[in-house]
């Protein structure tokens, strides 16, 4: 991910700290500070003076400045303390604050972990996790929550969920949309051998299942050789080993004497920028994936590289309205540098790239988007999207639910193969 400083992190860490403390009135402390722009804050009863002891905190003018914005949220959490009818749960409460402050950026790719979602995130990314068996795409645009990859050999396949279902309610009374999916996917997930209702919505129609939560392994690449000479390499996810899957796959198939290779990112909603750039690598002599630009900076950032050395085959990438951020970048990158063709229909658009920031010292941590990325020949992707070079929409009425690379009724499946056998022969 990418690696920009910032003070945030010490900022909600030291609010810990200064949330157990009790504050003089600012005029008070104004006359502490001394000659040096330091001052002290004291543990004590609020409006009496204190002398500096072992409870003494000593901070800048800039820090005291900059903790005088959290006045009001102090006075709530002091009177909670002392007036509330019951105990607050005061690690609660500094919670939703800090979910506060991130929903104040009013971004929807910028959230808070607690640390057990963070360490549910870690597990997530590694392949491994109990639940349905499912993969949702969350649209902030449209509030709708849709399955756009059910695993093979999981409980939702087993039980009939298909591509393109959209979940409608978990249990008997919660209503999914991208506010309340995170609750929605805690409830699916759970102890193995128990079962979880979930409905969802296909043609308009509800149709509700019981499913049995298992042990959900999750592979982010498959592959198939689909002619002599052309190779079919799907990558669902910039996730776990993904990089190191596609390799395997791309060295397999070249032994097997590809020299075309499909890659379909349709639904892949993205992941880790890295994976993007090994998988980049692996097509490109030495350039730029990307280029990025931050708030304070007038000129784009070159922050990934790639290096001299590339596989001497064509490409045809497959993207759909679901394949965003990485899944773009990686497009956009192989379409500029590596001669590759798209096929399918306009992307996402979500141009923009976000870091994992650790907080505290409990394992929370959050995300926050910090660059927008441009294409290595300076196009913008943010709210625009890729337009492929070969338009293919799918039949009213067909929700993408095929075999795997089914070259027979997906018709952007289709339109790549002839478009790669073109360019072959």
């Amino acid at each position: 991910m990418i690696k920009k400083t910032t003070g945030l992190a010490a900022v909600l860490v030291l609010l810990l700290l200064l949330c157990s403390c009790s504050f003089m009135p600012s005029s008070k402390l104004d006359g502490m500070f001394n000659e040096n722009s330091h001052s002290s804050i004291t543990g004590g009863q609020s409006g009496k003076d204190q002398i500096a002891g072992p409870d003494t905190v000593v901070i800048t003018r800039e820090e005291y400045e900059q903790y005088q914005k959290f006045s009001e949220m102090f006075s709530i959490y002091n009177t909670a303390g002392e007036y509330f009818y019951q105990e607050p749960d005061y690690d609660r409460m500094v919670e939703y604050a800090i979910r506060g402050m991130m929903a104040g950026l009013d971004d929807p790719y910028s959230f808070y972990y607690t640390p057990e979602e963070y360490e549910q995130m870690r597990k997530e990314d590694e392949g491994i996790y109990v639940g349905i068996g499912v993969l949702i795409q969350s649209n902030p645009r449209t509030q709708v929550c849709t399955i756009i990859r059910v695993f093979e050999g999981g409980p939702a396949e087993a039980v009939g969920v298909q591509r393109g279902d959209i979940l409608y309610r978990v249990g008997e009374d919660l209503y999914v949309n991208p506010s309340t999916l995170d609750e929605a996917i805690d409830i699916m997930r759970g102890i193995p051998d128990t079962d979880v209702d979930v409905t969802f919505l296909r043609n308009g129609e509800e149709i509700t299942y019981t499913i049995t939560r298992k042990e959900v392994n999750v592979n982010q690449v498959a592959s198939k050789m689909v002619t002599d000479d052309i190779g079919y390499i799907a990558l669902y996810e910039f996730a776990g080993k993904g990089e190191e899957e596609f390799k395997n796959a791309l060295e397999k198939m070249m032994d097997q004497g590809a020299k075309g290779i499909i890659i379909d990112l349709r639904d892949n909603q993205g992941g880790w920028v890295d994976q993007a750039q090994y998988i980049a690598d692996l097509f490109m002599d030495e350039g730029e994936l990307c280029y990025l630009k931050y708030r304070d900076e007038e000129e784009h950032v070159n922050e990934y590289r790639t290096y001299p050395g590339k596989a001497d085959v064509k490409l045809v990438i497959l993207i759909n309205e679901n394949s965003a951020s990485s899944s773009e970048i990686l497009t956009g990158a192989l379409r500029d540098c590596a001669d590759a063709v798209t096929v399918g229909v306009k992307s996402f658009g979500k141009g923009i790239i976000q870091q994992v920031f650790n907080v505290g010292n409990k394992g929370a941590a959050f995300q926050m988007t910090i660059a927008q990325y441009y294409t290595p020949s300076g196009q913008a992707v943010h709210g625009i999207g890729i337009t492929p070079d070969y338009e293919v929409p799918l039949p009213e009425g067909d929700n993408g639910m095929y075999d795997f690379a089914d070259t027979e009724h997906d018709i952007q499946l289709k339109k790549a193969l002839e478009v790669m056998k073109e360019r072959l022969h």
